[in-house]
């Protein structure tokens, strides 16, 4: 029961952006994802009021807006977005995959405690993609 194969795993699309992709598993306290956006894809600027979070890029790069930062991320880098923290992420260059941890585990479902946030249409305009 504690081991798990990626390939194994239940697969998904996002509800907030059914392009997005994720493999995930709940535990008792936490709940686990292995995620992958096509390029410029992922839900708008948003916050989890109920949900810490820890994510590992582990392949690609991502435009990361973080509350008031606005940065590219690559794989080894890790991200902690404290609750209540707006955030959002396009993968540029092409895709991008990155490991999520949340906590609490919830229903376990990685949208479970998505919160759309002010300035959400602002933010796309930073995106080095987004047509301005």
């Amino acid at each position: 029961m504690p081991f798990y194969e990626i390939e194994g795993m239940k697969e998904s699309n996002s509800k907030t952006n059914p392009k997005v992709r994720a493999k995930s598993v709940v535990g008792e306290f936490m709940k686990v994802g292995i995620v992958t956006k096509p390029e410029g894809e992922g839900p708008p600027l948003h916050m989890h009021p109920n949900e810490e979070q820890f994510t590992l890029i582990l392949d690609g790069k991502l435009h990361y807006i973080l509350d008031e930062e606005d940065k590219i991320v690559e794989r080894g880098d890790l991200i902690h977005i404290p609750r209540y923290t707006n955030h959002r992420s396009r993968a540029v260059g092409g895709e991008a995959t990155f490991f999520t941890v949340k906590f609490p585990a919830g229903t376990g479902e990685l949208d479970e405690d998505y919160n759309m946030a002010q300035g959400a249409e602002e933010a796309e305009k930073k995106y080095p993609g987004a047509s301005r």
